[in-house]
């Protein structure tokens, strides 16, 4: 298993795949690199170094106690990529690892980084405030915090089989494996890590990081995503980061890894493809 050490002893554990231009996929809250395993099969099938971590707290790595916040996320990336001395890299993002994404750009610029896309990502800012009317109440966030704290294994499978995937709207054909590995990965995660991520990834404004980004990018989002809703999410994102390039699954819930993955395991191939 191969791991890296951060600069305050977090072990980070990742998944190096293939060979090629470096593609490094960083995963949703409460998951781990696990749920990009679609992704990165057909990645590193095709020629590209598919490349996935554990956020601390989460998945294989440590359970630190502190740091569970994004600009420390952002920075255990910046370790990854640096320790493999990645050049040229694209970077994913799915759900809050569009977050994680962001912040990077944000705080370490894209001196390493040839392409940035965001799949279903919290960006710009999950929260409602008087500045984002269009975010979630903040009732939401501490209805996750409360699920959690009272019974997270529940809140977990509540989550995976009803909203998370759109497998509470009419006509949905619920898959039990998909159910039982988000529950997994998420029951993988430490109480604590996973339960501060909530406000990591709901309350952290990440507008100015976006506006930093200066490398194609696509922003990818469903428009029935009931876990983070498109309006005020990608359309958005889409608006202020220069030059994006905004693609719409009419009809698509959040966790469109598993329940669209042929679709975007071809769309993500074909902008990885894409000439600069």
């Amino acid at each position: 298993m191969s791991y890296i050490t951060t600069k305050d002893g977090t072990a980070i554990y990742y998944k190096d795949w293939g060979a090629g231009q470096p593609v490094v996929l960083s995963h949703g809250w409460p998951l781990c690199s696990d749920s990009w395993e679609a992704q990165m099969f057909h990645l590193a099938s095709n020629g590209f170094r598919a490349i996935a971590h554990d956020r601390r707290g989460h998945g294989r790595s440590s359970q630190p106690w502190q740091g569970n916040e994004m600009n420390t996320y952002a920075d255990d990336l910046a370790a990854l990529l640096d320790h493999l001395d990645l050049k040229d890299a694209i970077l994913f993002g799915f759900s809050t690892g569009g977050g994680e994404v962001a912040r990077y750009i944000g705080r370490h610029g894209t001196k390493r980084v040839a392409k940035a896309g965001l799949i279903s990502a919290v960006p710009p800012l999950m929260l409602q405030t008087e500045a984002n009317p269009g975010g979630l109440p903040v009732e939401v966030f501490d209805g996750l915090r409360a699920g959690s704290l009272a019974d997270r294994s529940k809140l977990y499978q509540d989550l995976a089989s009803g909203p998370f995937f759109g497998y509470n709207r009419p006509g949905a054909t619920p898959s039990q494996g998909v159910i039982d590995a988000f529950w997994m990965q998420g029951m993988m995660a430490g109480h604590k890590n996973a339960y501060d991520c909530i406000a990591a990834f709901s309350a952290t404004d990440f507008t100015e990081d976006l506006k930093k980004f200066d490398v194609p990018t696509l922003v990818l989002h469903g428009d029935d995503d009931q876990i983070v809703p498109i309006g005020a999410a990608g359309l958005t994102s889409a608006k202020l980061i220069r030059n994006a390039t905004l693609q719409v699954y009419q009809g698509a819930p959040h966790g469109i890894t598993d329940t669209h993955k042929e679709q975007l395991n071809a769309d993500l191939l074909a902008f990885c493809r894409t000439k600069r």
